[in-house]
């Protein structure tokens, strides 16, 4: 079968200046012969490739159960490569030279330089990678990272959400344990699952971080590296903060726990969110903020949890779930906040089976057309009811409170009263959980049983900041910064001749910003504000 051309958005002419420049951060030309590989799938570490004459075919590559295909073709003054080159993902598909092929080479690191210093190339090679990005999703490359779980499992839908929120090309299939058997070319048992196959490879009861590990997605740190700026959590504070960091010349990283987005990216919609008049969905933001952070140099990293915080003279020292440390000059601390749950018999049981602290696209294909419960008194529980109702499911609001508008905005508060297919119950509780191996029903006080094939929990989290002992924190946990710090605490402040700045933590050089700093305003568009505000103190600290 024939290779259709690429479209000018994957493929764009290049001018003879622009040529010019593009190669000029390559390294030394090339001879590839006709059959030989630039890169193979697999690869941890790979350039993009400046085609200077002959061709390239970009494959991929067989795997167990179907044969190879080539999904395209690059003639000279074309290059390639695919977005993962930003994330520091390992190649997934492979490309050879067609016939005696010129090529030349740029490292990731001068990739990351053009982004830089070359704004008009790196729109071009940014649009480029995305657009490529997204026409892989519609195709076989799909294949070359394949889940395979039980409809309506939690590990299986954490998999999904991670490759979701790190921008994965891949392909989810969810079955039933019966369906097992009929799955042709896998051989596996129910108790495997969830599968991930990578490049047809399978990892068995396979996890967000087995995967990350594998992909190449994981920290590795360079010999002796001391980056300028550890931001912990993926929120939109902590993006925010990679960003402007990044793009004021800070060598930056970016760890989350899951993955980027935070509680924002499982907001169905974002409605009074500035510059966007019809509303955006959470996952939709935080999409493009990733995009954005990658574009400005941000070495992002997820999942990736930090488990404990040290100040070395200097240097921070920032410890990783797996005991490797990061060494840095500052950091800013945007955790954020941990789901609270109802304290109900049989709760961690349905967690797995009907349980929900977001209301995305995921989550709405386990309960499509189905009724549901939604708990929770603020704008995110709104969201959450209005959007399932606009996709079949009728929804049950309980709401502790008496005042529907008393923590919700109010253009939600109207929209919830218009919506036929919403009941809201104030005053109200949720009591009791039914179901045998997933939910079927919910006990409210004020109403009694009630058929839910899912309950939506919105009723607040609590500070993610168990890690950080030695940081002043007031009696709910949250971070104590700036003017708040205790007195007690200033004495290490004298040898710096300066208080702490704003956003800084009771340790010099650590800042809060976000959902998990006292005295924080709990919204997006408050989060985006501090986390781009604390790097005008990173700077002022590391001037000092």
């Amino acid at each position: 079968m024939e290779t259709p051309p690429l479209d000018p958005a994957q493929s764009p002419t290049l001018t003879d200046a622009q040529w010019a420049r593009l190669l000029a951060f390559g390294a030394h030309s090339e001879d590839i012969a006709a059959g030989d590989y630039v890169f193979r799938s697999g690869d941890r570490d790979y350039d993009l490739a400046l085609v200077e004459s002959g061709g390239v075919e970009v494959v991929r590559d067989a795997l167990a159960w179907m044969g190879e295909e080539v999904l395209a073709r690059m003639g000279s003054r074309r290059f390639v490569g695919e977005l993962g080159l930003l994330n520091g993902q390992g190649a997934f598909l492979s490309a050879r030279a067609t016939e005696p092929s010129r090529i030349r080479r740029v490292s990731r690191t001068s990739l990351r330089t053009l982004m830089a210093e070359d704004d008009e190339l790196s729109d071009i090679v940014l649009h480029a990678l995305w657009a490529r990005r997204e026409a892989l999703r519609k195709g076989t490359a799909a294949m070359t990272l394949k889940f395979l779980g039980e409809r309506s499992s939690s590990d299986m839908l954490a998999l999904q959400r991670f490759a979701e929120r790190v921008d994965l090309v891949h392909k989810a299939v969810e079955l039933d344990p019966s369906e097992m058997d009929a799955t042709p070319g896998h051989d596996y048992k129910v108790e495997d699952l969830p599968i991930a196959f990578i490049r047809g490879e399978p990892i068995l009861r396979a996890t967000p971080g087995m995967v990350a590990e594998r992909l190449g997605l994981s920290y590795q740190a360079q010999a002796d590296e001391v980056v300028d700026l550890v931001v912990v959590g993926g929120g939109p504070a902590g993006l925010a903060a990679a960003i402007y960091g990044a793009s004021e010349g800070l060598s930056t990283v970016l760890l989350d726990a899951v993955a980027p987005g935070g509680q924002a990216a499982a907001t169905s919609r974002i409605e009074n969110f500035l510059g966007f008049p019809f509303g955006v969905a959470g996952g939709d933001l935080i999409g493009q903020a990733s995009l954005q952070a990658l574009k400005f140099g941000v070495r992002v990293y997820a999942p990736c949890e930090a488990v404990g915080l040290e100040s070395l003279g200097d240097e921070l020292a920032i410890t990783l779930s797996d005991q490797r440390v990061i060494r840095a000059r500052t950091a800013i601390v945007t955790s954020g906040a941990a789901y609270r749950r109802l304290d109900l018999e049989r709760w961690s049981d349905f967690e797995r089976a009907g349980i929900y602290y977001a209301a995305t696209q995921l989550e709405l294909r386990q309960v499509r057309d189905s009724p549901v419960v939604v708990v929770g008194g603020a704008n995110s529980a709104g969201q959450a009811s209005l959007y399932l109702a606009a996709n079949g499911c009728p929804v049950r609001l309980v709401v502790r409170g008496g005042d529907l508008g008393g923590r919700m905005s109010s253009y939600l508060v109207d929209r919830l009263r218009e919506e036929p297919r919403v009941q809201i119950h104030t005053r109200s509780r949720v009591t009791g959980l039914r179901g045998a191996t997933r939910l079927e029903g919910v006990e409210i006080d004020s109403v009694g049983e009630v058929d839910s094939r899912g309950l939506f929990c919105f009723i607040g989290a609590d500070p993610a900041t168990s890690w950080l002992p030695a940081l002043d924190r007031d009696n709910d946990g949250f971070l104590m910064t700036g003017s708040d710090v205790a007195v007690q605490s200033l004495a290490q402040w004298q040898g710096l001749g300066r208080e702490p700045l704003p956003f800084e933590t009771s340790t010099p050089r650590v800042f809060a910003a976000g959902d998990v700093r006292r005295g924080s305003m709990k919204r997006v568009a408050a989060a985006v504000g501090e986390g781009s505000s604390a790097v005008a103190s990173v700077h002022r600290a590391l001037a000092g």
